[in-house]
Order: structure tokens, then C-alpha cells, then sequence
């Protein structure tokens, strides 16, 4: 396990992360010894280091965090929000030795046995003003020890096909359909309440990447949910009788998802519909808007989003690198109803005469605010159930 006074250790786990753009930034190793690309990205939360490595939606990404200190309250099964890390690595300042009563594993000890690579020493104040002056740039994390030049490692990020137009969600969602949560243990034993109030809807999920504490909202908002992975067809959703469908959060270019946005376009009319995160963007296109690519993406607990209707400001949870183009809304039948007010992006958008909406941040604030929880209470509206 790292330690902040270890300067042995260090010496012996020397690092380095490339950039394309010919930058070297020089750490040590504290995680897998296992070399690795992908799009350097950073995030602003404070904590819930854990929270955004469990989340799908940063597969094939380094995730660096502003925040210094990381790893002071270790790691435990019941914070996880999928099945493993999905992140391609992690980008540290200083790593600390945990002291939590809740721990069960050091972070160091999690990453080593999850195959994730991470990188410790790196001066992330000046990693993050590069990113937002330059924008998202790939990389190449060096911790096996191996005798590669720097040269050669900024070479292997530049050739890195990247997450453009790359499918990502086949990659990371479920094999087959599954319950959530049947008894409702694993959603009241996480710490919210002791009992569940009996279910009223039946909901399909689709699992683009989704969180479990997306499931556990869902279930606490007296849904049942059905999982089903990411390229289930819009006929065998429609033959499961829900409610409704959602439509998750999940990872990389919302486009090359071409099979999910087909399946929003059917079910379009046919069943209410929700989506977030990289969902909202599907039902977005579907409509017949644009997706563009932000410059260094919306990753953070901290943004702030106005409500359009209701003209309140919620702090908000997001996670993101692509985006709705507004603009190209004017000739559908969708309308904005959510702006992110640092950048006046959209963050929300439904349907002006079908039971449809979606939202471009996170609700169930895992790691992050509350503010928007209420979305869950939409959803329950709009399927006639509020």
C-alpha cells in the first residue's frame, strides 16, 4: 500500500504518464502493474473516488482527480456502483493510507486487484489546466516497469483509436436481462431505510452502463425494474408490458449506439420514456437532434443546472464529454428544458407531445448532490402514476 512517506517505494514504483501532445508528467505507481491507454479526463469531485470508478460510463478513460488527497476512507463492497472499476486508470496527486470504519480494502490494494492501473505524484492542478486549455487529450499510462521511453509512450496514445465513434456500451452492459433487486434486500440494507413500499409499475431498464444506485432509486420509487442489455430490440421491450422505459447513463459517443437509437425511435409514442446521461443523448438524436463533443467534458459533483419550467437551480452530478447541440432542436419536436448555466449547454430536453424526457446529468447523486432526485417523481408522472 502507497504511503505519502514512502520515498523508497516510490523510487521503486516510478511511472509516467504520455500525452498525444508530446507531455510527460512523471509519479509512481499504485495500482495494477499494467501499461494502458485512454482519454485523460478530470474530475472536480472531492470524494467518491470509489463511486466514479465503479461507473461504467468512465470506461476507456483516465480519471484524474483535482481534489489532492485521495484514498483517505478506503474501499467497501456497499459503495460500489457496478460489478467491478471500469476505468482504464486513475490519476492521483498523493494517495493516502485509509482510516474509515467503513473500509474493507485500501484503495491501492482495490486497484491492484481489479487490473486497473493508477499513477500517484502528478502535479493534477497543472494536468487539469492543460486538459481545459487544450481539451480531452489521449494517453498512455507507463507503470509496468517497462524500459519505454517517453517518445515512444506519447507515439502509443496519438495511435490510439480513441472514444470517437466507438461503441462502448456493447462493451459494458449486462449479458441478459435480470430483476433488480427481487426481495428489495440490496436496496434496503444500503443504509436508506429498513422498508420498501410495495412496487406499482413495472419499468425496463436498458444498461448502457447503469448504477446501481440508479436501480436502488428506482426501486425506492416504488418501481419494479426488468435490466436488459444494451441492444435488446424495441419489440421485445414492448412485449415485457412495461410502464416505462429508461434509458441509463453509459460511456463514450452516443452515435455509434446506432441499435439504441433505433429502439428510441420505436418506442417513441408507445411507452413513456426516460433517459439520462448518455440515454438522454440517444433520445436526443432519436428526435432528430445533434451530438457534439465538448471540449473537456462535464465530470464533477458541483454543476450547476436551471430548470427552465420551474426556474430553480440544482446542483447536479454529471459525467459526460458529448453533448445535445440546442440549435439543432428547433426543427424537432423536442425542447430544451434544462441548461447547465456554466457553459449554457443542454442538460435537459422532452418531447413536446409524446411522454418523453430526458436529462443529461446524474439524479441519483452517487457520488454527488441531491437536487435533482425529484426526476425520479417525473418519470412516475409522466407515466400517470405520480
Amino acid at each position: 500500500m502507497s504511503s505519502g512517506w514512502n520515498w523508497k517505494e516510490k523510487r521503486e514504483k516510478s511511472a509516467f504518464l504520455a500525452l498525444e501532445d508530446g507531455t510527460v508528467l512523471r509519479g509512481y505507481s499504485v495500482g495494477a502493474p499494467r501499461d494502458n491507454v485512454g482519454e485523460v479526463v478530470f474530475n472536480t469531485g472531492m470524494s467518491g473516488y470509489q463511486e466514479i470508478l465503479s461507473d461504467p460510463s468512465y470506461s476507456g478513460q483516465f480519471v484524474t482527480m483535482t481534489y489532492p488527497e485521495i484514498g483517505n476512507t478506503g474501499i467497501n463492497e456497499a459503495d460500489m456502483e457496478s460489478r467491478r472499476f471500469f476505468a482504464n486508470g486513475f490519476i492521483m496527486h498523493d494517495m493516502n493510507t485509509p482510516s474509515n470504519w467503513r473500509c474493507e480494502e485500501s484503495l491501492s490494494e482495490s486497484l491492484v486487484r481489479q487490473d486497473v492501473p493508477a499513477i500517484a505524484g502528478i502535479d493534477t492542478r497543472f494536468l487539469t489546466g492543460l486538459l481545459r486549455d487544450k481539451g480531452t487529450l489521449k494517453g498512455y499510462m507507463c507503470v509496468s516497469g517497462e524500459d519505454l521511453s517517453g517518445d515512444t509512450a506519447v507515439k502509443k496514445a496519438q495511435d490510439w483509436e480513441g472514444l470517437d465513434n466507438q461503441d462502448y456500451a456493447a462493451k459494458v452492459t449486462c449479458d441478459e436481462p435480470f430483476k433488480w433487486d427481487k426481495d428489495g434486500k440490496i436496496t434496503a440494507s444500503w443504509g436508506i431505510t429498513d422498508k420498501l413500499q410495495r412496487t406499482d409499475m413495472h419499468i425496463i431498464a436498458y444498461d448502457f452502463g447503469i448504477k446501481w444506485n440508479i436501480l436502488r432509486s428506482m426501486r425506492r420509487s416504488r418501481m419494479d425494474v426488468t435490466v436488459v442489455p444494451a441492444q435488446t430490440s424495441a419489440e421485445d421491450v414492448l412485449a415485457m408490458k412495461p410502464d416505462g422505459v429508461f434509458l441509463s447513463n453509459g460511456p463514450a459517443d452516443p452515435e455509434p449506439v446506432s441499435y439504441a437509437i433505433d429502439a428510441a425511435r420505436s418506442l417513441l409514442g408507445k411507452v413513456p420514456l426516460m433517459g439520462i446521461c448518455l440515454g438522454h443523448q440517444i433520445l436526443g438524436i432519436a428526435v432528430g437532434g445533434k451530438k457534439y463533443r465538448l471540449k473537456f467534458g462535464h465530470h464533477g459533483c458541483n454543476h450547476p443546472v436551471k430548470d427552465l419550467k420551474t426556474s430553480k437551480v440544482e446542483i447536479t452530478s454529471q459525467n459526460h464529454n458529448f453533448a445535445i447541440a440546442a440549435d439543432s432542436l428547433k426543427s424537432t419536436n423536442a425542447e430544451v428544458t434544462h441548461l447547465n448555466l456554466n457553459d449554457m449547454t443542454v442538460e435537459g430536453i422532452e418531447h413536446k407531445t409524446e411522454p418523453m424526457f430526458g436529462i443529461q446529468y446524474h439524479p441519483e447523486a452517487c457520488p454527488g448532490p441531491h437536487d435533482p432526485y425529484y426526476l425520479f417523481a417525473r418519470f412516475r408522472e409522466l407515466i400517470g402514476k405520480g
